[in-house]
């Protein structure tokens, strides 16, 4: 973990287009859990050869989002790592994109939540204790809120994920892995403050 940024921003469109592959997406979901992983323990995750790991995982070290752990393993099979402790696409970098290379790289999310959800009521039909929880609130924010309340949604996360130094192969015992999606998106307008509404009343200074 030492040296290596708390934060890495994606803002040129050519990346997210290079990382919109869906191993590739699987890759970053584990390095960036904390995973140290060489290409043949990778490749059991993502279901592909390590030889195919592997020319992955070079082409996310080129983009600087993975890069090989220079403190453990032979150098024949060196194991990779995060290059940060976090990683953000910016949203001009979506824009440049385009919309059908956005959608592709969070298609993969999007999958894996379904499955999770799944999951989630699996364990609450069966009675379990570990349910999780899912939360929906309407904010109202000027930008500057939002943008600190997205620095400590994500410093929350981080603690219990990136920062831990926990991880598949390195954890106490009873821990259960746990899969935590931070979504803060632009709300569809209010209906009541369509065009030709004026304000309420208690709106008004």
């Amino acid at each position: 973990m030492a040296g290596r940024p708390d934060a890495l921003t994606i803002t040129d469109p050519q990346a997210l287009r290079a990382i919109a592959h869906p191993a590739r997406q699987r890759l970053i979901a584990e390095l960036y859990a904390g995973e140290v992983l060489t290409a043949t323990e990778a490749s059991r995750l993502v279901g592909l050869t390590p030889s195919a790991t592997s020319y992955h995982l070079r082409a996310l070290e080129r983009w600087g989002i993975a890069t090989r752990d220079e403190t453990t393993g032979d150098r024949r099979e060196r194991p990779w790592r995060s290059a940060a402790t976090s990683i953000a696409i910016t949203p001009e970098a979506h824009r440049l994109a385009g919309s059908t290379t956005s959608r592709r790289s969070l298609s993969s999310w999007f999958e894996d939540l379904q499955a999770g959800v799944h999951r989630m009521l699996a364990c609450a039909d069966q009675g379990s204790d570990e349910v999780g929880m899912v939360s929906r609130e309407r904010l109202w924010l000027t930008p500057e809120e939002g943008a600190e309340l997205q620095e400590r949604l994500q410093a929350v996360v981080r603690e219990y994920g990136s920062r831990s130094g926990r991880s598949r192969w390195s954890h106490p015992e009873g821990v259960a892995p746990w899969e935590a999606y931070v979504f803060l998106m632009p709300a569809q307008d209010d209906p009541e403050k369509a065009p030709g509404r004026g304000p309420r009343s208690s709106e008004v200074e």
